[in-house]
C-alpha cells in the first residue's frame, strides 16, 4: 500500500507542474531573465545558461540588457552611415552581422560559405538575408525590418551561375537604397564575394570601406556591451579554474594530453552559453617555444610548463581574450622560467599603466615597455589590441613594427583592449604567454580581467 500511496503522490507532484515551468532556463525567475531574454529554453534566440546567471549573481555583476544594446548599436552604426555620407552599409562579416543584429546562424559554417548579409541603410532600415529556411532566427529583434534570402554568391551555392545570382542581389541592394537613401548611391561593404562587388559596380554602386566603419564603430563599447563583457570574462575565468584544477590534478596520474586540457575549456564555456573558439593556442614544454602552434596529442608531464591562450567566444557573443601560463608541479618552476615569467608580468603591468584616454596610439608605442634583448626576437605580434566579438580594431604595434599613419587616433573611454606579452629566448625551451582585458576610463584603464598570476613561477607581488 505504501509503494503505491508513494507512486500517487509522485504523479500528483508532476501534474501540479506546468509545462512552463519545465521549458524554463531559470525557474527561480518570471517571464524574463535579468538581460531582458526570454525565460524560455525553447526560445530561438541563443544565450546565457542557468549556471552563468547563477554565477554572475553570485559574483554581483550587472546585466546588460540586450535590446538597450542593440539599440545602442544601432544607432551607432547608422550614425557612422551618416557621417560619411554614404547610402547604407552591407555587412557579410559574420561578426559585424552579429553587432548590428545580434543574431547568428552557423557561425564558423557562414565564414567560409558567406550565405549571410545584412544591409543597414542610412534611414536606419535594416535588412537581412538569410539561409532561405532560417527568417524567423531574426524575429526576436525589431530593428530587423526584413528577411530575406539571396546573398549566396560563392561557387559551392550557386556552381556556374554566380554571376545571375550577384546581379538579383545587387538589384535589390541598388533598390532598396533608392528608397531609404535617395541620391547617394556611396555604399560601404566590408567583406564581399569578387562576382558580387562587381555586380554591386554594374548596378551603379560606388564601393567605399565598409570594414573601416565596422571597426571603428564596434571599438567603442557602450554600458551594455561593457556589461555583457564582464560577464563573458567572469565566465571564461570560472572555466579557466575548472580545467587549471584538472590539469594540476590529474596530469600527475600520467596520459592526459594538450587536447584533453583544451577540451575542458571549451566544455565550460558551452555549458555557460558560450559560442566557439578561435583558436586552439595551448601548449606544453618544448612545445611552447615556439609559441603559435595549437595543441595536439603530446601527453603532458609533471613537472612541465603549460601555456595557453583562451580566444573564445563566450556568452553574448563577446570574446575573452585571456592567457596565462601555469607550471605543472608542486614545487617552484625553474630559476630562468620565473625570470622570463616576472618579465611578462613587469612587460603587462608597465604598458597597462600607460593607458589613458587622449593618449595617441603612436605616442602609445613609443612609450612601451622594452623587454630584455634576449626576449626581443620573440616577442609577440602586439603589446596589445582591440577587442570586442573577436580581436578588433586597434592593432598597437611595437616601435620597430610602427607604420606610421596606420593607427592616427587617440584612445577613448569605453575602447576595449586586450594587454599581452610573450616572454622566450630563441632555442629556448619554454616561452611565457600572458594577456589581460580592460577598458579604458574616463581618467586611465581598468583590467576587468582577475585570474591570478601563477605563485610557482611568479613569486614577486
Amino acid at each position: 500500500m505504501k509503494e503505491t500511496s508513494d507512486c500517487a503522490h509522485k504523479d500528483e507532484k508532476q501534474m501540479n507542474v506546468h509545462y512552463s515551468d519545465n521549458r524554463k532556463i531559470d525557474p527561480s525567475q518570471g517571464a524574463r531573465l535579468g538581460d531582458g531574454t526570454e525565460n524560455d529554453g525553447n526560445r530561438i534566440e541563443i544565450g546565457p545558461t542557468a549556471l552563468a546567471h547563477a554565477e554572475w549573481l553570485e559574483a554581483g555583476l550587472a546585466l546588460p540588457d540586450l535590446a538597450e544594446m542593440r539599440k545602442a548599436r544601432h544607432k551607432r552604426l547608422t550614425d557612422a552611415i551618416v557621417t560619411r555620407g554614404y547610402g547604407g552599409l552591407l555587412m557579410f562579416d559574420p561578426l559585424n552581422i552579429r553587432y548590428a543584429t545580434d543574431t547568428t546562424n552557423m557561425q564558423l559554417w557562414n565564414t567560409h560559405n558567406p550565405f549571410r548579409a545584412c544591409l543597414l541603410c542610412a534611414d536606419g532600415y535594416m535588412v537581412l538575408w538569410d539561409y532561405k529556411n532560417a527568417p524567423f532566427l531574426a524575429e526576436f529583434n525589431p530593428l530587423v525590418r526584413e528577411s530575406r534570402s539571396g546573398a549566396d554568391m560563392f561557387y559551392f551555392a550557386r556552381g556556374d551561375r554566380i554571376g545571375p545570382a550577384a546581379d538579383a542581389f545587387a538589384a535589390e541592394v541598388a533598390d532598396l537604397l533608392s528608397r531609404h537613401a535617395p541620391g547617394h548611391q556611396q555604399i560601404g561593404i566590408d567583406k564581399i564575394q569578387p562576382a558580387g562587388l562587381d555586380a554591386i559596380r554594374r548596378a551603379g554602386l560606388e564601393y567605399r570601406d565598409g570594414e573601416e566603419v565596422t571597426e571603428r564603430t564596434r571599438g567603442i563599447k557602450t554600458e551594455h556591451e561593457l556589461r555583457a563583457m564582464r560577464c563573458a570574462i567572469h565566465s571564461c575565468e570560472r572555466a579557466m579554474a575548472v580545467m587549471e584544477d584538472f590539469a594540476r590534478t590529474e596530469i600527475p596520474k600520467g596520459g592526459v594530453t594538450e587536447d584533453d586540457v583544451w577540451a575542458v575549456l571549451h566544455a565550460e564555456n558551452i555549458k555557460r552559453g558560450g559560442e566557439w573558439i578561435e583558436t586552439r593556442l595551448l601548449t606544453s614544454g618544448p612545445r611552447t617555444n615556439p609559441w603559435f602552434q595549437e595543441c595536439g596529442p603530446r601527453v603532458i608531464s609533471e613537472g612541465e610548463i603549460l601555456a595557453f591562450d583562451t580566444d573564445l567566444i563566450g556568452p553574448y557573443g563577446i570574446c575573452a581574450d585571456l592567457s596565462r601560463t601555469w607550471w605543472i608541479g608542486d614545487d617552484l618552476a625553474p630559476s630562468h622560467m620565473r625570470e622570463s615569467y616576472a618579465e611578462a608580468v613587469e612587460h603587462i603591468r608597465y604598458n597597462t599603466a600607460l593607458l589613458r584616454p587622449g593618449l595617441h596610439m603612436e605616442d602609445l608605442t613609443r612609450s612601451l615597455h622594452v623587454l630584455q634583448d634576449k626576449y626581443d626576437a620573440l616577442k609577440y605580434s602586439s603589446p596589445m589590441h582591440g577587442v570586442g566579438m573577436c580581436d578588433e580594431w586597434p592593432l598597437i604595434a611595437y616601435p620597430d613594427r610602427l607604420v606610421d599613419g596606420a593607427f592616427d587616433a587617440i584612445l577613448e573611454p569605453g575602447l576595449t583592449l586586450c594587454v599581452e606579452a610573450l616572454v622566450g629566448e630563441v632555442g629556448g625551451d619554454h616561452m611565457v604567454k600572458l594577456e589581460d582585458q580592460g577598458v579604458i576610463t574616463d581618467d586611465g584603464f581598468e583590467t576587468m580581467s582577475v585570474y591570478p598570476w601563477d605563485p610557482r613561477l611568479f613569486v614577486g607581488s
